[in-house]
């Protein structure tokens, strides 16, 4: 009889959707958990004999999902959530945030808003996000802080902000928050241009350049309207795509946001790349930008992960919401009910955004040997009972309010939906002082 193997923490929840293998839904297992990793996924009986766990989170009523993976957003936006609704992209964009973001953004601006983010994210089980924004030093900061894992965009666009002058003082400055970074665990980097209309062909050669040299995803907004597209050809003879293709950006780690008007040779060139796509369906609709072909993309081998956008677009941080959005869009829009499945939803949330980033060894499912980032979700609420099947309630009956437990890296980051952060009230009060700064300045135009 060999003794009971030492773990920090054994969690035994009713049901596990483990992601990996696809479509698997596991009852009266465990998972065991030791310095920070998934030990064992295995039949509870096993793990009471086989573990000798220091804590353990019994979980009658729950089902335990990987982390949810928020493929795109833009964190700090969370302090301009409302400010510019019901209006299209380019208004929303010329008319409202470009200004507000003139006179506010600022480092402390980014810390606080995407604490901010970053609170609202956990609560609702998504423990890594890949950022666009400026302060990438600020972005860092605050996820390092509360103790979400997160990909910090290094944003690069022609104009002037607040933040930097041209395109390779954007590029000098995320390379020297990159560097300065590079020993915080939760924190990783990847290339930002914002998209092709405010990025120069010299600075996408120059970002697919270091792309290779550093092995960073290159993470943009891409034919996210039909006005994109008109508006490239008029000007470069040829649609968005096409010329990223031809400098090279689509032979990098390539993650294409919104992705909505392509036609099927662009889904089969994107396949063809290995890119990856960051399906927005909530902002894309709020913004009246379209529909992404999901159903054709998913299809053809392409790989489609899920993303919020910023708070300022959607207006919530809710990949609960995100998963059913794009489960029923693919069915409407396609005429097949069976499109994008609950458990493509669900991959789509997890594992598909940790490929997409190149973190697929590390999280997205739940695994041996990758990182503790789980979820426990709650359904013995009344509006989650009866349960047939536990994968069809966490896309079209559950929400981020029925999580209960998040942990990151093993280590517990909300229990009861509540985050196990200290300082909840003071950033609370900050955000205050910012709502008056905003609705002052828009008071003034």
């Amino acid at each position: 009889m060999h003794p009971a193997e030492p773990v920090d923490l054994l969690i035994t929840p009713r049901w596990m959707i483990p992601v990996e293998p696809h479509a698997v839904t596991l009852e009266d297992h465990a998972v065991a958990v030791r310095n920070g990793r998934i030990v064992a996924v295995c039949p509870r009986a096993e793990a009471e004999t086989r573990f000798a766990p220091a804590e353990r989170e019994d979980l009658p009523d729950h089902v335990l999902i990987p982390g949810l993976v928020n493929l795109h957003t833009h964190a700090a936006m969370t302090l301009m959530r409302g400010i510019a609704d019901d209006l299209p992209l380019m208004r929303w964009l010329q008319e409202a945030i470009w200004p507000a973001e003139a006179k506010h953004a600022n480092a402390e601006f980014v810390r606080d808003g995407t604490l901010l983010a970053a609170i609202e994210m956990l609560r609702g089980g998504i423990t890594c996000a890949n950022d666009m924004y400026f302060y990438p030093d600020a972005a860092a900061e605050a996820f390092s802080r509360i103790g979400m894992r997160a990909v910090i965009g290094m944003t690069v666009i022609e104009f002037p902000t607040g933040y930097a002058s041209d395109a390779d003082d954007y590029l000098r400055k995320g390379l020297a928050a990159r560097d300065r970074w590079r020993d915080e665990p939760l924190v990783r980097f990847a290339f930002a241009p914002h998209a092709p209309y405010t990025v120069s062909d010299t600075s996408f050669e120059h970002i697919v350049q270091l792309a290779h040299e550093l092995g960073c995803p290159v993470h943009m907004h891409l034919h996210e309207t039909a006005q994109e597209i008109d508006d490239s050809i008029a000007r470069y003879g040829q649609r968005p795509l096409a010329r990223m293709e031809r400098l090279g950006l689509l032979d990098t780690d390539f993650i294409a946001v919104h992705a909505v008007h392509l036609d099927l040779h662009e889904i089969e060139t994107l396949a063809a790349h290995n890119c990856s796509i960051a399906h927005c369906p909530t902002s894309n609709m709020k913004l009246a930008s379209g529909v992404a072909p999901t159903r054709a993309m998913l299809a053809r081998g392409l790989r489609v992960g899920l993303g919020t956008d910023g708070a300022a677009s959607n207006n919530r941080l809710d990949l609960f919401q995100e998963m059913r959005h794009a489960a029923l869009l693919a069915k409407v829009t396609s005429s097949d009910a069976a499109a994008f499945d609950v458990h493509d939803a669900l991959r789509s949330a997890t594992l598909a955004g940790a490929e997409a980033l190149r973190m697929d060894g590390e999280i997205g499912s739940i695994v041996a040997g990758k990182a503790a980032d789980l979820v426990a979700v709650s359904l013995s609420s009344p509006e989650c009972s009866p349960c047939f099947s536990p994968a069809s309630h966490i896309v079209y009956a559950a929400g981020r309010e029925h999580v209960t437990h998040v942990w990151v890296d093993g280590k517990p980051r909300t229990r009861d939906n509540t985050v196990l952060w200290e300082h909840n009230k003071e950033l609370l009060q900050c955000v205050r002082v910012w709502q008056t700064f905003l609705k002052e300045s828009a008071s003034s135009q």
